[in-house]
């Protein structure tokens, strides 16, 4: 079994319509949204310290439990066609378990 996470720049809409593609996936048994644990704080030095960052889309990333490296290729391949159409940007981890 492998674990693959996803990060991705985009809406909450973005967000669930991968999910919801990964779902759907044979083989695909967990997806999961996961929190992000870096801090996110301000620089007060900073040009742009106060500033709303609730204007530009989120990051946000899931993990998904691919059982074979067959069914991670897959998974890759369906990511990265929908987050063409959906003008996301996506990185992938794969570790190998």
């Amino acid at each position: 079994m492998s674990m693959m996470r996803i990060r991705l720049t985009g809406s909450e809409d973005d967000v669930r319509a991968i999910t919801n593609l990964l779902q759907s996936l044979d083989g695909i048994e967990h997806v999961e949204e996961v929190d992000d644990l870096m801090p996110h704080m301000d620089d007060p030095d900073s040009s742009s310290a106060g500033l709303s960052d609730v204007e530009g889309p989120g990051t946000h990333e899931l993990e998904i439990d691919a059982p074979n490296a067959a069914t991670a290729q897959k998974v890759r391949q369906a990511v990265e066609a929908l987050a063409f159409d959906l003008d996301v940007v996506v990185e992938f981890e794969h570790d190998e378990g």
